[in-house]
């Protein structure tokens, strides 16, 4: 059995034998501790609010209860209206929540849709008017949705909130707030919440939106995880992209992420690793939805190597197989490396983190370190043997970098 799994089965638990056969299509027979802790309480009906990072399996444990939830409590609701309200804070994890659901859809003939903000108001109204029993999506188009009353959410049997301390971050609370007061009252439905961290804001969102949520918390034994090899170079300001070329040439990633702090640099990072003929995307929050909704497809089925991102794309990722994490700069928010880097090294896999501490970033080390609780091992690098930047190409290849075909020549 996989380290990362308990001896907890699905199939001891009293699920719905549908729920159970999509679980079964997948492969899925134990759970993960945030699943084995979770599911005793939700599966009877019990709020929770839930500690635990992304790649724990919390969204299957949510996902689980909240079908099982609604095949044993069938009503009809007017108008085919939603059920289920799954908020998460960005459009990229509604989509991956989406996409983990479909094989319940398929096993429960329950309907579900999406409403996020950017792109595809048409289509996704056209999806929610057919009917709807699960409604996953961003606050501000449900709020959208709701005031033009093409949903109400007065039948709602099942509300989560998924990555709430993010939701705070970006300053969504009121949104949240709106929305639940637009549902039944706490006590009239099962409410689960999610968060890398239950701090006092989050635990006084559960208090007041919530029946006697039992709290449980996934600690891990560290923050990053013990699977991910982290390393730490100094990188003079000069030095730093030709260190970067270097260390993909050298390590060669399979799955790579390289974070940076701005989107201009991750747009200049993406111009040197083009132009140095290697499989690319950018994705930072200018990009257009469909656009970004493309790149993590073409990452996912390994059209891409490479994905340069903004930390707007460093929780909710559910990518699998990420090989190597670079944080180019060091973020500026210490929880944000520990973000970054669970990108991989996720669900017993191994995984590697390099970060530069250069002149201008140098100085959030301390911090990280400390949040991390132990110092990032350092590597010496010889500054004449790095690799010479390549000529840049202009930016018009940006629209052809999917076809970009790089032949892997691994040094034997």
């Amino acid at each position: 059995m996989s380290k990362h799994l308990t001896e907890q089965r699905f199939i001891d638990f009293p699920i719905q034998e549908s729920v159970l056969d999509a679980l079964d299509s997948k492969s899925f027979e134990f759970c993960t501790p945030i699943q084995a802790k979770t599911l005793p309480y939700t599966l009877a009906g019990q709020d929770i609010a839930g500690q635990a990072q992304t790649g724990t399996g919390k969204t299957l444990a949510f996902l689980v209860a909240t079908f099982n939830h609604l095949l044993s409590h069938p009503i009809e609701t007017k108008s085919n209206q939603p059920k289920a309200l799954i908020l998460a804070p960005t459009r990229e994890l509604a989509v991956q929540i989406a996409a983990d659901a479909e094989m319940f859809t398929q096993r429960t003939g329950l309907n579900l849709a999406l409403a996020y903000g950017g792109d595809g108001y048409e289509k996704q109204l056209h999806a929610i008017e057919k009917g709807v029993d699960i409604l996953i999506g961003t606050t501000g188009r449900v709020i959208d949705y709701v005031k033009q009353n093409i949903i109400n959410l007065d039948q709602i049997q099942v509300v989560v909130l998924d990555e709430a301390d993010r939701m705070f971050d970006l300053g969504f609370i009121k949104d949240i707030r709106y929305l639940m007061r637009k549902c039944p009252k706490p006590e009239s439905r099962l409410t689960m919440l999610f968060s890398a961290t239950l701090s006092h804001r989050v635990r006084e969102l559960a208090f007041e939106d919530m029946h006697n949520a039992e709290y449980v918390e996934i600690e891990p034994l560290q923050r990053t995880g013990h699977r991910i090899k982290e390393e730490l170079f100094y990188p003079s300001n000069e030095d730093k992209m030709p260190l970067l070329l270097t260390l993909i040439e050298e390590e060669w990633p399979d799955r790579c992420i390289i974070f940076a702090n701005t989107k201009h640099k991750c747009e200049d990072i993406w111009r040197y690793l083009s132009s140095d003929g290697h499989r690319v995307g950018l994705l930072t929050g200018d990009v257009p939805q469909k656009k970004r909704l493309t790149l993590l497809d073409e990452f996912t089925q390994g059209n891409l190597d490479i994905l340069v991102a903004t930390d707007v794309a460093a929780r909710g990722l559910h990518i699998p197989d990420v090989t190597h994490v670079f944080n180019y700069d060091l973020p500026d928010d210490r929880e944000d490396y520990v973000h970054r880097i669970g990108r991989t090294g996720r669900a017993g896999e191994s995984g590697s983190s390099i970060s530069f501490a250069c002149e201008q970033y140098a100085v959030n080390l301390p911090a990280i370190e400390e949040y991390i609780g132990h110092p990032i091992p350092v590597s010496q690098y010889n500054s004449e043997a790095l690799l010479a930047l390549p000529k840049l190409r202009r930016s018009k290849t940006r629209s052809t970098r999917f076809n970009t075909k790089r032949t892997r020549n691994r040094k034997a």
